[in-house]
């Protein structure tokens, strides 16, 4: 067993962790990273980058069954290779992998491939890493940088059996397209992964327990969605119940319960979209006397958990489960543990993005919530039908909203659904961290045509003096 030493060991090397430890060594740290399976986390390997490789794929062939609107037809239709789609997917998520490996090399990053715990606290922590090829190594470290993210998580009683039964991880990876799937949840993850399929063939059935899909986002923004679902012959079962589920003999029969009663759906495949799970577990952070609660590792805004020179970033801590999320909590690790000035993250700010189509992004309250809270707001909204270049991609549902509170126009929230909306929500994000106002953002001369007049026209409307609505 060999010994060495740290100024700062990060164990996970998905996006907050590799960031981090990126910060750290631009701090002037020595830094080791620990990972057991790959670089890049979740994120890089089974999720945000290859569904949306997947997701691209699927947009071609929702712009190829247009033809006959864009003045084109291919004699005798044309033919999509799911496995093809998968394969192009995952030479992006390799070389983006490949291109975390190139980062740690070049910013003097020592990556350590094992499994990592953490064998004691005090001024002088201790990670003892079981290889992967074999072996352990002991590393000495002033600072632990927890950032081992999440998993998906299970409905109790369905154990995935990742060939009828999937998580995201099987199913991002899957080449046989099945003819039907239950998708169980209708969050970001369900709702992509039904984009994808449905675009190649398979009838899918999307089973959710809350009222709407999106749940989380505001509610008109899941109404479009709904409706861009339900043309694109998505079955959507919202408010409705998974109660059991049995694999037969031609795939899996999947037992639901709504107020209508009681539903038998029968699928080839299913899969368990509801959310992730820390993976906290077998870290020795019980031993060390680290904070834990619901299997979420508790920090406060510097990252800090209650353990001198432990800290933890990302799905571990149950903020948010989002990528940027992770990167920018490993910033705000690597500083804090430097010493030197950092920024608090606002939550209530991060924007959020679901890629189907139509597009979801947003941040901040909805109009329920800001009424909840007791805001006094008025609310800006502009629709792609309006909007020159919408129409010219053909791409007309949706709208952009803006929530300003009256008095002093700080910006509550804004929720946008439609092309490429995601690309749009850093503009307002960026408004909302400067404390821009409206009136701002809507005498910002913007390019025409462009999506981005949606986002001036909407700004124009919280004082009701859009122009082309």
């Amino acid at each position: 067993m060999s010994q060495e030493r740290y100024d700062v060991t990060v164990i996970g090397g998905g996006p907050g962790g590799y960031v981090a430890a990126i910060r750290a060594v631009q701090l002037g740290l020595k830094v080791a990273l620990v990972e057991k399976e790959n670089l890049g986390g979740v994120c890089l390997n089974w999720g945000c980058v290859p569904t949306k490789a997947l997701l691209r794929n699927a947009e071609v062939i929702s712009l190829l069954a247009k033809g006959k609107e864009f003045g084109f037809r291919l004699e005798g239709g044309f033919q999509a290779d799911y496995g093809a789609a998968v394969d192009r997917s995952r030479q992006v998520s390799e070389r983006l992998v490949k291109g975390v490996s190139v980062l740690m090399r070049d910013n003097d990053v020592e990556v350590v491939e094992g499994t990592a715990s953490l064998q004691a606290a005090g001024e002088a922590l201790r990670v003892d890493v079981a290889l992967n090829a074999g072996g352990s190594r002991t590393l000495e470290t002033r600072n632990v940088i927890l950032a081992t993210g999440g998993r998906a998580r299970s409905v109790p009683g369905i154990v995935p059996d990742g060939e009828r039964v999937l998580t995201y991880r099987e199913a991002i990876v899957l080449r046989d397209l099945p003819a039907s799937a239950v998708i169980v949840g209708a969050g970001p993850i369900g709702m992509e992964f039904a984009q994808v399929w449905q675009s190649y063939g398979c009838q899918v059935t999307v089973v959710e327990m809350l009222p709407r899909a999106l749940p989380l986002e505001d509610e008109e923004v899941s109404n479009v969605v709904t409706r861009g679902f339900k043309r694109q012959k998505v079955k959507l079962l919202t408010g409705t119940r998974l109660e059991g589920l049995e694999i037969t003999e031609g795939g899996v029969r999947v037992r639901a319960s709504n107020k209508k009663g009681e539903q038998i759906l029968e699928a080839e495949r299913v899969l368990v979209a509801i959310g992730i799970q820390p993976n906290s577990e077998n870290l020795g952070l019980e031993a060390a006397g680290v904070r834990v609660e619901r299997g979420f590792v508790q920090v406060d805004d510097a990252m800090h958990t209650n353990v001198p020179g432990v800290y933890a970033i990302g799905d571990v801590t149950g903020k948010l489960a989002l990528a940027h999320v992770a990167s920018a909590q490993g910033i705000v690790a690597a500083e804090s543990i430097a010493g030197v000035e950092t920024r608090r993250l606002n939550y209530e700010t991060m924007p959020r993005c679901t890629y189907c189509q139509p597009q979801v992004g947003s941040f901040g309250l909805s109009e329920a919530q800001a009424a909840e809270q007791g805001y006094e707001f008025k609310v800006g909204k502009f629709f792609f039908l309006a909007n020159g270049k919408a129409l010219a991609l053909d791409e007309r549902d949706g709208f952009v909203k803006i929530i300003a509170e009256v008095n002093s126009g700080e910006i509550l929230g804004a929720h946008m659904v439609g092309p490429e909306v995601t690309e749009l929500l850093p503009e307002l994000a960026l408004a909302r961290t400067w404390e821009l106002t409206p009136d701002e953002i809507a005498r910002t001369v913007h390019a025409h045509p462009t999506l981005s007049e949606a986002v001036m026209e909407a700004a124009h409307g919280v004082f009701g003096k859009a122009i082309h609505a």
